[in-house]
Protein backbone atom coordinates (compact mmCIF):
# COMPACT_ATOMS: atom_id res chain seq x y z
CA UNK A 1 0.00 0.00 0.00
CA UNK A 2 1.38 3.40 -0.95
CA UNK A 3 1.49 6.52 1.45
CA UNK A 4 -1.50 8.11 -0.94
CA UNK A 5 -3.47 4.72 -0.16
CA UNK A 6 -2.40 5.01 3.59
CA UNK A 7 -4.02 8.43 3.94
CA UNK A 8 -6.77 7.79 2.25
CA UNK A 9 -7.68 4.61 3.96
CA UNK A 10 -7.01 6.31 7.35
CA UNK A 11 -9.02 9.22 6.74
CA UNK A 12 -11.95 7.03 5.07
CA UNK A 13 -11.91 4.96 8.54
CA UNK A 14 -11.86 8.24 10.54
CA UNK A 15 -15.02 10.03 8.82
CA UNK A 16 -16.79 6.66 9.20
CA UNK A 17 -16.36 6.35 12.58
CA UNK A 18 -16.52 10.37 13.34
CA UNK A 19 -19.52 11.81 15.06
CA UNK A 20 -21.25 15.10 13.13
CA UNK A 21 -19.15 17.08 15.43
CA UNK A 22 -16.29 15.06 14.62
CA UNK A 23 -16.95 15.54 10.99
CA UNK A 24 -16.99 19.36 11.39
CA UNK A 25 -13.30 19.38 12.92
CA UNK A 26 -12.08 16.86 10.15
CA UNK A 27 -13.23 18.97 7.53
CA UNK A 28 -11.42 22.36 9.46
CA UNK A 29 -8.31 19.99 9.61
CA UNK A 30 -8.88 19.93 5.60
CA UNK A 31 -8.92 23.23 5.73
CA UNK A 32 -6.10 24.10 8.01
CA UNK A 33 -4.16 21.64 5.43
CA UNK A 34 -5.61 23.10 2.38
CA UNK A 35 -4.27 26.65 3.52
CA UNK A 36 -1.27 25.39 5.09
CA UNK A 37 -0.43 23.91 1.25
CA UNK A 38 -1.31 26.70 -0.20
CA UNK A 39 1.19 28.95 1.65
CA UNK A 40 4.02 25.89 1.04
CA UNK A 41 3.08 27.00 -2.66
CA UNK A 42 3.48 30.88 -2.86
CA UNK A 43 6.67 30.37 -1.06
CA UNK A 44 8.08 28.26 -3.85
CA UNK A 45 6.00 30.17 -6.23
CA UNK A 46 3.97 27.09 -7.21
CA UNK A 47 0.32 29.21 -8.73
CA UNK A 48 -1.06 26.00 -9.97
CA UNK A 49 -0.40 24.01 -6.32
CA UNK A 50 -1.43 27.43 -4.88
CA UNK A 51 -4.92 27.36 -6.43
CA UNK A 52 -5.69 24.06 -6.18
CA UNK A 53 -5.22 23.97 -2.17
CA UNK A 54 -7.42 27.15 -2.15
CA UNK A 55 -9.74 26.04 -4.47
CA UNK A 56 -10.47 22.57 -2.10
CA UNK A 57 -10.64 25.21 0.63
CA UNK A 58 -13.45 26.56 -1.11
CA UNK A 59 -14.72 23.58 -1.97
CA UNK A 60 -14.91 22.56 2.00
CA UNK A 61 -16.47 26.07 2.81
CA UNK A 62 -19.33 25.05 0.87
CA UNK A 63 -19.86 22.01 2.05
CA UNK A 64 -19.96 23.45 5.85
CA UNK A 65 -22.33 25.82 4.54
CA UNK A 66 -24.52 24.18 2.53
CA UNK A 67 -24.93 21.61 6.06
CA UNK A 68 -25.64 24.71 7.96
CA UNK A 69 -29.74 24.44 9.41
CA UNK A 70 -30.31 28.02 9.13
CA UNK A 71 -33.49 27.30 10.65
CA UNK A 72 -32.79 25.58 13.71
CA UNK A 73 -29.56 26.70 14.14
CA UNK A 74 -30.37 29.87 15.03
CA UNK A 75 -27.95 32.81 16.09
CA UNK A 76 -24.97 30.08 16.18
CA UNK A 77 -26.03 28.73 12.40
CA UNK A 78 -26.18 32.29 11.18
CA UNK A 79 -22.29 33.57 12.76
CA UNK A 80 -21.13 30.33 10.98
CA UNK A 81 -22.86 31.07 7.72
CA UNK A 82 -21.50 34.73 7.34
CA UNK A 83 -17.96 33.49 8.75
CA UNK A 84 -17.82 31.10 5.85
CA UNK A 85 -19.46 33.98 3.25
CA UNK A 86 -15.78 35.59 4.68
CA UNK A 87 -13.57 33.03 4.43
CA UNK A 88 -14.41 32.28 1.48
CA UNK A 89 -13.89 36.14 0.01
CA UNK A 90 -10.99 36.35 1.73
CA UNK A 91 -9.47 33.03 0.04
CA UNK A 92 -10.26 34.82 -3.00
CA UNK A 93 -8.65 37.81 -2.00
CA UNK A 94 -5.22 35.86 -1.29
CA UNK A 95 -5.24 33.98 -4.61
CA UNK A 96 -5.30 37.19 -6.45
CA UNK A 97 -3.03 39.18 -4.36
CA UNK A 98 -0.77 36.25 -3.56
CA UNK A 99 -0.95 37.17 0.03
CA UNK A 100 0.70 34.91 2.36
CA UNK A 101 -1.02 37.16 5.25
CA UNK A 102 -4.35 37.25 4.07
CA UNK A 103 -4.03 33.03 4.07
CA UNK A 104 -2.35 32.87 7.37
CA UNK A 105 -5.07 35.24 8.92
CA UNK A 106 -7.83 32.74 7.71
CA UNK A 107 -5.52 29.30 9.42
CA UNK A 108 -5.38 31.43 12.41
CA UNK A 109 -9.34 32.09 11.98
CA UNK A 110 -9.80 28.41 11.78
CA UNK A 111 -7.50 26.79 14.16
CA UNK A 112 -9.65 28.84 16.05
CA UNK A 113 -12.88 27.83 15.30
CA UNK A 114 -11.73 24.33 15.38
CA UNK A 115 -10.79 24.34 18.53
CA UNK A 116 -13.97 25.45 19.70
CA UNK A 117 -15.77 22.70 18.15
CA UNK A 118 -13.11 20.56 19.70
CA UNK A 119 -14.66 21.50 23.31
CA UNK A 120 -17.94 21.12 21.77
CA UNK A 121 -17.23 17.18 21.03
CA UNK A 122 -15.73 16.82 24.18
CA UNK A 123 -18.82 17.81 26.10
CA UNK A 124 -21.12 16.22 23.25
CA UNK A 125 -18.76 12.83 24.22
CA UNK A 126 -19.02 13.70 28.31
CA UNK A 127 -22.79 13.84 27.33
CA UNK A 128 -23.11 10.66 25.95
CA UNK A 129 -20.80 8.38 28.33
CA UNK A 130 -22.67 9.81 31.52
CA UNK A 131 -25.84 8.78 29.24
CA UNK A 132 -27.78 11.23 29.85
CA UNK A 133 -28.66 12.60 26.85
CA UNK A 134 -27.46 11.26 22.93
CA UNK A 135 -28.39 14.62 21.49
CA UNK A 136 -26.01 16.79 20.11
CA UNK A 137 -24.77 20.25 22.16
CA UNK A 138 -26.59 22.35 19.70
CA UNK A 139 -29.46 20.09 17.85
CA UNK A 140 -30.42 21.00 14.34
CA UNK A 141 -26.88 23.43 13.74
CA UNK A 142 -25.76 21.17 11.38
CA UNK A 143 -27.93 18.91 9.07
CA UNK A 144 -25.93 15.44 8.52
CA UNK A 145 -25.71 13.81 5.14
CA UNK A 146 -23.91 10.73 5.38
CA UNK A 147 -21.90 9.75 1.85
CA UNK A 148 -22.24 13.70 0.48
CA UNK A 149 -19.04 14.40 1.32
CA UNK A 150 -15.97 13.30 -1.31
CA UNK A 151 -13.17 15.52 -0.68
Amino acid sequence: MSMADARTHYRENAVRGASRVGLVVLLYEQMISDLRGAVEALEKNQIQLRTQRINHAIVVIGHLQGTLNLHEGGEVAQNLNSFYAALRRNLVQAQARASREILDRQIDKLLELRDAWIEVERHEAKITTAGKNQAAPWPGLVETRPGTWKG
